[in-house]
């Protein structure tokens, strides 16, 4: 008897099988089975499961198209549908998809097409009609999407939640169309769109007073618009970062407004002045967030006297690039008490004895950024240590004069550190050993910390098994042990930085096909590597989406065949300088549906034909190429038009041939 007909035997038998157990009930069991990998083995076993699933299943994430109007027939109950992923997805294919739905899209009620810039207005109508409850869309980075796209989405009456983000095209006309068509919008972000005005912020006021967040970054706007915006009484949340159009004048402005912003950011707002800041945060009974990062040059005592009034409320501050002293640190404590996240990122003036001030009164703080304070020592961690013991995130890039002294002190009274940023600081083993206590670490970037030696990775390795992101750029005394190390301690990996550690080998790649949750991996320079080691990833690391191979210049055709036989997922690969011909580059491009970015500067071994064939193979599926500048003119004008009408962009690089020392 088959396998299948011995699943169904089991389904079907009296009593005994799953079979018997309500839909509701297996449908209960698989939302308890967090990876999906089991949800797939529970399918595999059962019929039973695999109708519950149908049924119960809320949420999918598609990576090609070709199976998406199956999957769309399959699960009749969706509320949640990703296709930021969907490689080659265009208006033909979301129509016919949706049209070969029926009715079973009636439920849905969010969507993301972020990056799926080959759909366009025709492909968003059929959606839209097909989905009378949605809620939520997300069209970022469609860099295509203009007016007419923006039109198609307003349809959807019922809309509270649109991103629009890098949506080049959309101008205050199609603004228009959204603010009268989604009257009910909650949360917009138009951000990058810079063919929005004054004009169209003004409509998208007065038609949507339901807005609660807003972001406006990048915008060519003035004052005007916040003039608009002052108008909406539910606004919470309002990001300008950027708007150079906007000054005092128009903060002041803002503040006439009503009282319910919690969040502003007028981050690198050039203009923008303590004076200005002081006048919108005055009378403001909840605010929670003000970041004001790379804009201020100075602060004065308004500002801080109005900042004390947030004492209550204010939880979040970033104020990077300011100079500082102790005397405004201190200020900041004293009125900002209930603080859990400061930012003080390439503050000038950042000592010791303020921090000391600042922490001592701070006692909540979970986030401190202090990347490039590189006049704090170990006085300033064991300030931090003995004041905030709920530290989960401590940045400290190019602090050079910390050691593992302060870490020790860190490690030992932050249990719930999170986060840690060592980034060329000059840290060792001995550090590691001690922030090998922190068993709840996630994420430790050690870059340029060129005294770390297996030794220390084996630390980490010991007792940080909930990491999932580690940097080793230019560590370059970590070998094959370390690695070896890092695959039996932390299998929870998923992006691993190991840039310019030129000792490591096909043997080291080996340990790494273990990590099977890997889903970034930045490998360049790596001289030693050859197509034995990246098999060895191409099999074993299934969930890998990025994969970096410039300069590994032992990386060739065998390499390229290994990712294409297995590295299904892989969705973006940079093998400049690498030793792969036409044959190699074509094979990869037409087996790799889900590749959508590649980066191949300086392919010597590549021919024009050999361009041109593997980019035809793959044409309707990239969105984003760097080649060398020489080739636009040799490759054939059809195939590069053809490109862009896919919705590919080409970035052409001007690079002489150097190969360089790693």
């Amino acid at each position: 008897m088959s396998r299948e007909g011995q699943k169904l035997d089991y389904d079907s038998a009296g009593g005994v099988g799953i079979g018997v157990l309500s839909l509701d009930l297996l449908g209960q069991i698989l939302d308890h089975l967090r990876e999906p990998r089991d949800r797939k083995a529970c399918r595999l076993v059962s019929r039973a499961f695999e109708r519950a699933e149908a049924a119960h299943r809320r949420a999918l994430r598609v990576l090609r198209r070709e199976p998406l109007p199956r999957l769309l027939r399959a699960f009749q109950s969706l509320e949640r549908l990703d296709l930021s992923a969907c490689a080659s997805l265009d208006d033909a294919s979301l129509a016919a998809a949706v049209a070969g739905a029926g009715g079973g899209l009636a439920g849905l009620r969010r969507v993301c097409l972020a990056r799926a810039s080959g759909v366009g207005w025709r492909g968003l109508e059929a959606l839209v009609a097909a989905c009378p409850r949605m809620e939520a869309v997300d069209l970022s980075h469609c860099v295509g999407a203009g007016d007419r796209e923006a039109a198609a989405v307003a349809a959807a009456a019922g809309l509270r939640e649109l991103r629009l983000e890098k949506c080049l095209a959309v101008t205050d006309m199609g603004l228009a169309k959204v603010a009268v068509g989604c009257p009910r919008l909650e949360k917009l972000s138009v951000k990058w769109c810079r063919e929005i005005s004054d004009i169209g912020i003004d409509l998208l006021a007065k038609k949507c007073p339901e807005l609660r967040s807003l972001d406006i970054s990048y915008l060519k706007v003035g004052n005007g618009s916040l003039r608009s915006i002052s108008t909406l009484e539910k606004l919470e949340e309002l990001a300008m970062v950027g708007c150079s159009g906007i000054d005092d004048e128009g903060l002041q402005l803002l503040s006439k407004g009503s009282d319910s912003l919690q969040s502003v950011d007028v981050s690198r707002c050039d203009h923008v002045t303590y004076q200005g800041l002081a006048s919108l945060i005055d009378g403001r009974k909840f605010l929670q967030k003000l970041h004001a990062a790379d804009c201020l040059h100075e602060i004065g005592q308004c500002f801080l006297s109005k900042l004390a009034t947030l004492k209550e409320t204010l939880t979040a501050l970033k104020l990077d690039g300011l100079e500082v002293s102790d005397s405004l640190l201190q200020a900041i404590g004293e009125g900002c008490n209930n603080l859990v996240e400061i930012g003080l990122s390439k503050c000038s003036g950042v000592t010791d004895e303020g921090i000391s001030s600042l922490v001592s009164r701070c006692s909540d703080l979970r986030t401190i950024d202090l990347t490039c304070c590189n006049l704090i020592t170990n006085n300033a961690l064991d300030s931090i240590a003995d004041n905030c013991k709920m530290l989960e995130r401590l940045r400290l890039e190019s602090c050079s004069l910390i050691n593992e002294k302060g870490l020790e002190r860190i490690a030992t009274c932050c249990p719930n550190l999170k986060e840690i940023d060592l980034t060329d600081c000059g840290v060792n083993d001995a550090a590691l050993q001690h922030l090998a206590k922190c068993s709840e670490l996630q994420i430790l970037k050690l870059g340029l910390c060129s005294s770390i030696s297996d030794k220390g990775i084996a630390f980490i390795s010991s007792n940080c098994g909930k990491l999932v992101e580690l940097d080793l750029y230019r560590c370059n005394s970590i070998t094959d042990d370390g690695l070896a190390a890092l695959a039996n301690g932390c299998k929870k990996i998923k992006l691993l930085n190991l840039c310019y550690c030129n000792k490591i080998t096909d043997s080291g790649l080996g340990h790494l096909g273990s990590l099977e949750e890997l889903t970034n991996l930045e490998l360049r320079c790596l001289v030693r590597i050859t197509g034995i080691g990246i098999s060895s990833i191409a099999v074993g690391c299934k969930n890998l989406i990025e994969l970096d191979l410039k300069r590994c210049y032992s990386v060739d055709d065998a390499a390229l065949g290994a990712l294409a036989r297995n590295a299904f997922n892989l969705r973006q690969l940079t093998i400049s300088y690498c030793q792969v011909t036409g044959l190699g580059l074509c094979h990869l491009l037409s087996s790799l549906r889900c590749l959508q970015d590649i980066k191949m500067v300086h392919l010597s071994w590549v021919s024009i034909e050999g361009f041109e064939m593997a980019l035809r193979a793959a044409c309707s599926r990239l969105k984003k190429l760097k080649m060398l500048t020489g080739l636009k003119n040799v490759l054939s004008p059809e195939l590069l038009q053809m490109l862009q009408a896919c919705g590919c962009r080409i970035r052409w690089v001007n690079k002489p041939l150097v190969y360089k020392e790693c």
